[in-house]
């Protein structure tokens, strides 16, 4: 593969208060939700048969909200702020 069919960005790199954590993840978890809800919607409506990967995906997302939650909990708790770094690779697929 050529190297200008890879591509990496940098998303989030910064500190975050932890109300701050909790609101750009909880945003970012729901929209990903979202989508795979409106994909499963989709199969369905179109060819009358469920997403099963959209399924899995919706209910690995609540479990890693959960997570989230409690480790944003303890953070606030301990008085501390939250370092979040977050990169999207891409590359080109057939």
């Amino acid at each position: 593969m050529k190297p200008e069919e890879k591509k990496e960005f940098k998303l989030i790199d910064s500190t975050f208060t932890p109300n701050e954590a909790n609101n750009l993840l909880s945003d970012l978890i729901k929209s990903k939700i979202s989508y795979h809800k409106l994909d499963d919607f989709s199969q369905h409506i179109r060819f009358e048969r469920d997403s099963q990967h959209s399924k899995n995906r919706i209910e690995q997302l609540q479990a890693t909200q959960e997570e989230l939650k409690e480790f944003i909990n303890i953070a606030k708790a301990k008085g501390v702020n939250l370092v979040i770094k977050s990169n999207v690779f891409i590359e080109y697929t057939e």
